[in-house]
């Protein structure tokens, strides 16, 4: 994961997925790092290309002590479009990212398919706190707010029922640069995006959380009355940062948004699906298969590359992992040798740990008997070998970067 100029600014990002699929980018919340999406990305892989980045000040991008403003943040990030070449992405953003999304919605319309505006303002609802904030951690660094930032962004009942989701969040707000932080609350004290909303054109998603005392549900509101013909969600038993407290529904929706409106400089269809069975199977493999087919074969593969990937891996109501999950498990009990080969290794990639591929295996040989689970470790062997040794319970599967 490298870092690159944009700018005038050293960005530290992420860009994955299928080379072929629309680009999705976020932007993080203040006093996060991209690592604030990490619930999300699973349910876009294979369908879309996840770009992400640490917002100036924060994580590993360049911390710059000068006064921004949410232009400045917005010029980063299409800075960063720019060194990558990138035109035109879906873009995401909650809390500070839904103020760099509004910002650059309005500089350069052109560059966006659509905006997805999470637990976010056009003005801040408390302008001089921000002021405060910036002051006190400027004096005294990030200690003395980690608890008010730690009840403004989650429930109640969700601190107290997963401490251990809450616990990397807050270690990670503690450890942003307080120079980095005051500066981006002094942007968002100063910020006023209302005037440029009603020029927005992309199709919008603006999502807030019930129960968020940082960005009410009326600021969302807000924004959804602004830009003509925005959707509006609010989801329940939720406050700031959504998409940690309420991963599937945040997902979900925001899956079905971009579903809609996939990017029309993007061909339909076909091109879309070939992009997740590249991303499953990689690319070496489906291009391949594809050069081998010849004439005789080619509705073949259009026929699989439409309905294997298109129609089944492309239903998002199961995470690739499970659908990774019952694949091996039904080529165990048919004993499908050469189709469980070539899932094993992207079995991994999906998220199956090692350890997680033996229980799975142990169990085939419960229901669909010994010889099917001895064959099932054989084939893991023959494909894995040495990456099964040790404690398999560390070997995890890790997420394909192309």
């Amino acid at each position: 994961m490298p870092v690159i100029e944009a700018n005038g600014v050293n960005l530290f990002y992420e860009l994955s997925g299928p080379t072929e699929a629309p680009i999705v980018a976020f932007s993080n919340s203040i006093g996060t790092t991209l690592a604030m999406w990490d619930t999300l990305v699973p349910a876009l892989r294979g369908r879309y290309r996840i770009l992400r980045y640490d917002t100036r000040g924060h994580g590993r991008s360049q911390v710059v002590d000068q006064p921004i403003t949410i232009d400045d943040l917005a010029d980063d990030l299409l800075g960063l479009l720019d060194a990558l070449a990138i035109e035109r992405v879906h873009l995401v953003g909650l809390s500070l990212g839904g103020m760099t999304a509004q910002a650059l919605a309005g500089r350069a319309p052109e560059r966006l398919a659509s905006l997805t505006l999470m637990a976010t303002a056009a003005r801040a609802p408390n302008p001089g706190g921000f002021a405060e904030r910036a002051k006190l951690v400027r004096a005294k660094g990030m200690a003395p707010i980690v608890d008010t930032v730690r009840r403004l962004w989650f429930t109640p009942e969700f601190l107290s029922s997963a401490p251990d989701k809450v616990a990397p969040v807050l270690e990670t707000f503690a450890g942003i640069d307080p120079e980095g932080y005051a500066a981006c609350c002094d942007a968002i004290g100063r910020m006023d995006l209302r005037p440029a909303l009603g020029s927005v054109r992309a199709p919008t998603l603006v999502i807030a959380g019930r129960d968020d005392p940082a960005t009410p549900v009326a600021s969302a509101e807000q924004i959804a009355a602004l830009i003509p013909q925005a959707e509006l969600v609010v989801l329940p038993k939720a406050a700031h940062l959504l998409v940690i407290e309420q991963p599937e529904a945040a997902a979900a929706h925001l899956l079905a948004f971009l579903d809609r409106h996939r990017d029309s400089t993007r061909a339909p269809g076909a091109v879309a699906f070939e992009a997740g069975r590249k991303s499953v199977l990689g690319e070496a493999h489906v291009e391949r298969s594809l050069a081998q087919a010849g004439a005789f074969a080619e509705p073949w593969q259009d026929f699989i590359t439409r309905t294997a990937w298109g129609e089944i891996w492309g239903d998002a109501r199961l995470p690739w992992k499970t659908r990774s999950f019952v694949t091996l498990a039904m080529m165990v009990a048919l004993h499908r040798e050469e189709e469980f080969k070539l899932h094993v290794r992207p079995a991994l990639r999906n998220g199956v740990s090692a350890s997680e591929l033996q229980a799975l295996l142990l169990q085939s040989a419960i229901y669909a008997g010994v010889p099917a689970a001895n064959a099932g470790f054989r084939w893991a062997k023959d494909v894995l070998g040495d990456e099964l040794a040790g404690d398999p319970a560390k070997n995890q599967g890790e997420e394909t970067v192309r």
